[in-house]
């Protein structure tokens, strides 16, 4: 057996799936780009004045490892009123960004050889950041007929004696599906019947449409010590490059070792952005409203769109900014139709196979982008599956 190391871990794994087909686009005048998984919104004024104040006023210094207790103290507040999860300061520590709250969680679980659960089409990050932390990721396929939602059966075949961990993603990335309450309680009652622990990635949880409500799973009876929960500003408050994110576990074991990597890792989030942070929280919340608003309007244009389409479809996205299209009746791979869609009409799409195993016959559309881009970029695709 081979010994595992990071570096031949990073030797195995392949760069983004997603950055290969923006790195094509690059310098390709015209180009619509349906590939950038951020808002397209400036960061609210009040929370940009926060961080300038804080610059101002010689905010400049390190902040404790876990993050400003103001904020860690507002992110509690939040997560009790809002997500029904009731974890004190001392058990959320503010992170750069969900990226590494995720792999802070995945990194302090799993011991070499233990095996992960992820839910497939899946986050480009999982599957990597489990192989770099000496696991196996085991994917689970989420069916487009189930509207990739992930069946608790189909979870529970996949166990074994080595399987220590489920990460889940709701809102999804990449397909835009939101797990019902209902769904949750039979995935959270597995969990406990195998004492597994779940890091709960939700990150699109204030970006939801037509209706639907998001649950935290970790808000569910008997969770609360086994779920990691990750979230993040970036998307709700349109603070991206910010890199401001968060976790939370009542698991103290658990959250000690997280904190010892992040200490010794990047020490402590940015100072000055941890304030902007703050003001996020506790400043008024209608552009919060307003963009998801706006999103829901972007993604019912291009669901009618694409629901027009010849030998393609979609399921209607219920969150997130994304919409899967099925691809399979064009006969091509994902690969090759994202490359020749950019060549011929240049529209930047992300490959399914970029998701995991079972999603070469989807491409990823994201909408946040003006609704006149996406009209546009529509135009553009049905001229070239009229071609194909």
């Amino acid at each position: 057996m081979t010994k595992y190391s990071i570096p031949s871990a990073l030797d195995s794994i392949p760069k983004s799936g997603i950055r290969r087909l923006f790195d094509l686009a690059q310098g390709m005048e015209g180009a619509i780009n349906l590939g950038i998984g951020e808002p397209d919104f400036d960061t609210p004024p009040h929370i940009v004045r926060a961080s300038i104040k804080a610059l101002e006023k010689g905010k400049t210094s390190y902040s404790p490892n876990a993050g400003l207790l103001d904020l860690r103290k507002a992110v509690s507040k939040k997560m009790k009123k809002q997500n029904n999860v009731d974890v004190s300061e001392n058990e959320i520590m503010i992170t750069v960004g969900g990226g590494e709250a995720l792999s802070l969680a995945i990194q302090s679980l799993i011991k070499t050889g233990d095996s992960v659960l992820v839910p497939s089409p899946a986050f480009v990050a999982y599957v990597p950041t489990i192989i770099l932390s000496g696991g196996k990721p085991i994917e689970v396929e989420c069916l487009e007929d189930e509207n990739f939602i992930l069946n608790a059966d189909a979870l529970e075949e996949k166990i074994t004696e080595n399987t220590e961990l489920l990460i889940l993603n709701s809102p999804t990335n990449p397909t835009g599906a939101v797990i019902d309450k209902k769904d949750l309680e039979k995935i959270s009652d597995i969990v406990i019947e195998y004492n597994l622990k779940v890091i709960s990635d939700e990150v699109y949880e204030n970006l939801i449409y037509d209706g639907k409500k998001h649950t935290s799973i970790a808000s569910l009876n008997g969770m609360a010590k086994n779920v990691i929960t990750v979230n993040s500003f970036s998307k709700t408050y349109s603070m991206t490059g910010w890199r401001v994110g968060y976790l939370s576990s009542k698991d103290e074991v658990l959250f000690d070792r997280m904190l010892k990597l992040h200490m010794y890792g990047p020490v402590c989030n940015n100072t000055f952005a941890q304030f902007g942070a703050l003001e996020a929280l506790n400043g008024p919340q209608e552009f919060v409203k307003n963009m998801r608003d706006e999103f829901e309007n972007r993604k019912n244009l291009l669901f009618k769109r694409v629901k027009k389409m010849e030998n393609v479809s979609a399921i209607n996205p219920k969150g997130a900014f994304y919409l899967f299209m099925n691809i399979s009746q064009t006969k091509m791979g994902s690969e090759e139709f994202s490359e020749k869609l950019l060549k011929a009409e240049k529209v930047v799409t992300v490959p399914g196979s970029a998701f995991g195993q079972y999603s070469d016959d989807y491409v990823r559309l994201a909408y946040p982008l003006k609704k006149e881009k996406i009209d546009e970029a529509c135009d553009r695709l049905e001229r070239f599956l009229s071609k194909s």
